[in-house]
């Protein structure tokens, strides 16, 4: 693939696509940089406050879920008033959004790699896999909140992410079957593979959760091993 050129940041409130850069290594912060609040211009100091107000919205909307969580709440966790809030964002929407962008942009771009990579087809869906793994450990609780809760978002915003998906998939898919020509893959249905091999992470929101036996790289690494199964890496191409 790819259309990297077509990849998408999140759209903005009006339902427009903010503006896109000529490649992927770009996709970043997903809002516009004065916010879509009252804030007009973004500071080192207004950064650190915007964060504040997502950590502690990321931390109500994992425990108590979207529907539930206020920006009363919001604002009383960070004992702040609920207009300094509104100077940072629009909505509660919004703040879902945004958190929820960040892991999507990081999981879709994890097979971005440099048109000069040397290294085998098998090598880099490997490392691509990994990091699609990774960042969705990472990025816990907000990177399991379209599992849970896919009603919330705008068309538009659906939109983006599923847009942000084919990039993914258009560079999965073929990665996929020059390894089975190189001899390092074996597999039958390249696209029931790659879903299937990208299903391991999308399952972690059922059962995941900090603090158990294994830590997160080593949640990685297994989930990995068993995503390499699925392609079917043979002994010595990963």
């Amino acid at each position: 693939m790819g259309r990297t050129s077509e990849t998408p940041h999140k759209p903005t409130a009006e339902g427009r696509s903010a503006p896109r850069s000529d490649t992927t290594e770009d996709v970043g912060e997903p809002v516009r940089t004065h916010g879509n609040g009252r804030q007009r211009s973004a500071t080192a100091g207004t950064d650190v406050q915007r964060e504040r107000i997502l950590q502690a919205a990321t931390q109500l909307f994992a425990a108590q879920g979207y529907a539930h969580t206020t920006l009363a709440q919001v604002a009383q966790s960070l004992q702040v008033t609920k207009p300094f809030i509104y100077y940072y964002f629009r909505d509660k929407q919004e703040i879902f959004e945004v958190l929820s962008w960040r892991p999507t942009v990081d999981c879709f771009t994890a097979l971005d790699f440099a048109d000069d990579d040397p290294r085998p087809a098998a090598q880099k869906v490997v490392e691509g896999l990994r990091r699609l793994i990774r960042a969705t450990v990472m990025h816990y609780p907000a990177a399991f909140f379209p599992y849970r809760e896919p009603q919330v978002y705008r068309p538009e915003y659906n939109a983006a992410m599923k847009k942000l998906a084919h990039h993914f998939y258009d560079k999965l898919t073929p990665l996929l079957e020059q390894g089975r020509r190189d001899g390092h893959l074996d597999f039958n249905e390249t696209r029931l593979t790659a879903l299937a091999a990208c299903s391991l992470p999308g399952f972690l929101y059922s059962w995941y959760r900090p603090g158990g036996r294994l830590g997160p790289e080593q949640i990685v690494d297994e989930l990995t091993v068993l995503a390499t199964r699925v392609i079917g890496l043979r002994t010595g191409a990963g």
